[in-house]
């Protein structure tokens, strides 16, 4: 069983930073996409960054040019870094492992494992 195990959320003002981590079990970690989803209550899970194998990034467009998203490998860990943070951005942040085949890469189904999510709260 894989194990993801996230940190790096809290409280933030507008416009602050965080910046999250996710550490993997499995190995090889270089074999799979990572991806950072994040959901608010009463909403759909929704797609916020991934990196495949080959380092290719994709972002949804409420976030780009703003967050980050970056692997390293030889800790199994993947980050996502996140800048001029606003309210909207509010939520449970959760990463996830799969393969998810390209014209997908932004659904949740394609994911394997995910971790327990971590709390993000940006104040006005």
């Amino acid at each position: 069983q894989v194990q993801l195990v996230e940190s790096g959320g809290g409280l933030v003002q507008t416009g602050g930073s965080l910046r999250l981590s996710c550490a993997a079990s499995e190995r090889p970690f270089s074999n799979y996409a990572m991806g950072w989803f994040r959901q608010v209550p009463g909403k759909e899970r929704e797609f916020v960054a991934v990196i495949r194998y080959s380092d290719h990034t994709y972002y949804d467009d409420s976030v780009k040019g703003r967050f980050t998203i970056a692997r390293e490998n030889a800790k199994n860990t993947v980050y996502l870094q996140m800048n001029s943070l606003k309210p909207e951005d509010t939520a449970v942040y959760y990463c996830a492992l799969g393969r998810p085949i390209l014209s997908a890469i932004t659904d949740q189904h394609q994911y394997y494992y995910w971790g327990q999510g971590t709390q993000v709260t940006v104040s006005s």
